[in-house]
C-alpha cells in the first residue's frame, strides 16, 4: 500500500525526541516537556492526521468496541467491581410511582426507562492511561503518587487529558501468521511473532501508527472464565519492538492484560505495562475486538478513537473505528 508520507514527515523528528533512556526501575522525562500528560500522542499533528484519512474506502467500517452484559470478562477476581446494570425507570414502575409527579393517565400515555451502570475502569473495550502503571511511587514524566494523587484521581495524566486518536492503524493477526486459529493459553508474543506477521501481511510499522495485536482470545468473549483463563499476550521484546524500534504511538490488543502473565522480571509482575506506559508514554489498549477485521484481511487502516473524559482517570471505555484504506483486500 502507498505510503502516508504526509505522516511520515510529520513524525520523522520523533526520532530524534524519544524519552530519556531509564534503567529497569526509573520511569523516563518526557521530551514534550515537564508538564507533558500524554506521551506519544504529542506525535499526533494536523499533517499526521490528515494523511491518515485520506485514500479511504468507507464502504464498510468496523467497530473495534465489545459488548457491556452482566457477566461480561473482568478483573472482579482481583477484587475489582464487576460491570452491573439495573433499571431506575420502568414503565410500569412509573405508572406506579409517578416520580416526576405528571399523573396517571399522563404516565399511561408517556412510557419511561431509565437504567444505571457501574464497573471497573478497565472494563471492556478501553484505554489506558499513562497513571496506570508506575515505578517507585513515580508515573510517566517523574509525577508522584505523593504529589499528584488526590481521593477525586490524579491531577497530572488524567484520561480526560488524553485527545482523539485519529492516526494510521495497523492489525497484527499473529495466530494467522503461524497458521493458528488463536494462540495457545499463556503464549508470550515475541519480536520475532511480530515480524512474522508484518512479512506475511506484506506491510510495515510506519512512525506514529496504532498498531493492534490479534491473539484470537476474543473469539472466546462471551465465556468469561475462559476468555480471562491463562490469556495469550505481549512479552517484553515485543514491546520494545514497538515502540522504541518502530515507534508506535499507541497500542493495544483482544485480551484483558496486553502483556503474558507469569512476568519474564521476578523484579516487576507487570513490565510490559511499566515500560510502555512509564517509560515510553506510549497508550494501551485491551479488549480490541478485532475479529472482523482479521476476517476480512484488513490489515491497514485508519484508526479512530476518543475515551470518555472522565477526570482523574486511569482509564476509561474506548469505541474504536476503523475505516479501511483503498487497495485493502
Amino acid at each position: 500500500m502507498k505510503r502516508h508520507t504526509a505522516l511520515f514527515h510529520s513524525v520523522i523528528l520523533s526520532l530524534f525526541l524519544a524519552p530519556a533512556a531509564a534503567n529497569a526501575a526509573d520511569v523516563a522525562s518526557s521530551p514534550w516537556g515537564p508538564d507533558d500528560e500524554i506521551g506519544r500522542l504529542n506525535m499526533m499533528t494536523a499533517d499526521s492526521r490528515k494523511a491518515a484519512l485520506e485514500n479511504l474506502s468507507p464502504a464498510k467500517t468496523y467497530d473495534l468496541s465489545v459488548e457491556y452484559f452482566i457477566g461480561m470478562p473482568s478483573w472482579q477476581a482481583a477484587g475489582d467491581p464487576h460491570f452491573q446494570m439495573w433499571m431506575t425507570h420502568t414503565p410500569k414502575g412509573t405508572e406506579v410511582d409517578d416520580p416526576l409527579s405528571v399523573g396517571e393517565e399522563m404516565n399511561a400515555r408517556v412510557s419511561y426507562t431509565g437504567s444505571a451502570f457501574s464497573m471497573y475502569a478497565h472494563t471492556g473495550t478501553h484505554i489506558d492511561a499513562l497513571n496506570h502503571f508506575g515505578l517507585n511511587g513515580k508515573i510517566w514524566n517523574h509525577f508522584s503518587a505523593d504529589q499528584h494523587l488526590g481521593d477525586r484521581g490524579w491531577n497530572k495524566t488524567g484520561i480526560e487529558k488524553m485527545p482523539p486518536i485519529i492516526a494510521r492503524g495497523v492489525l497484527l493477526d499473529i495466530p494467522a501468521a503461524k497458521g493458528l486459529k488463536e494462540l495457545e493459553p499463556g503464549y508470550r508474543i515475541t519480536r520475532e511473532d511480530l515480524k512474522l506477521a508484518l512479512s506475511v501481511q506484506g506491510i510495515d510499522i510506519a512512525l506514529g501508527d496504532v498498531v493492534l495485536i490479534r491473539t484470537g482470545r476474543m473469539r472466546h468473549y462471551q465465556e468469561a472464565g475462559r476468555f480471562m483463563e491463562n490469556a495469550p499476550g505481549l512479552g517484553m521484546s515485543a514491546a520494545r519492538f514497538l515502540a522504541d524500534e518502530k515507534q508506535a504511538l499507541s497500542v493495544g490488543a483482544d485480551n484483558l492484560s496486553f502483556e503474558a502473565f507469569p512476568s519474564e522480571d521476578d523484579g516487576n509482575y507487570v513490565p510490559v505495562h511499566t515500560y510502555l506506559l512509564a517509560q515510553q508514554g506510549v497508550t494501551i489498549m485491551e479488549l480490541v475486538n478485532l475479529e472482523e477485521l482479521a476476517e476480512d484481511g484488513v490489515y491497514e487502516f485508519a484508526f479512530i478513537g476518543a475515551p470518555l473524559k472522565i477526570r482523574g482517570g486511569d482509564a476509561a471505555p474506548l469505541r474504536p473505528v476503523a475505516i479501511p484504506y483503498e487497495g485493502n483486500k
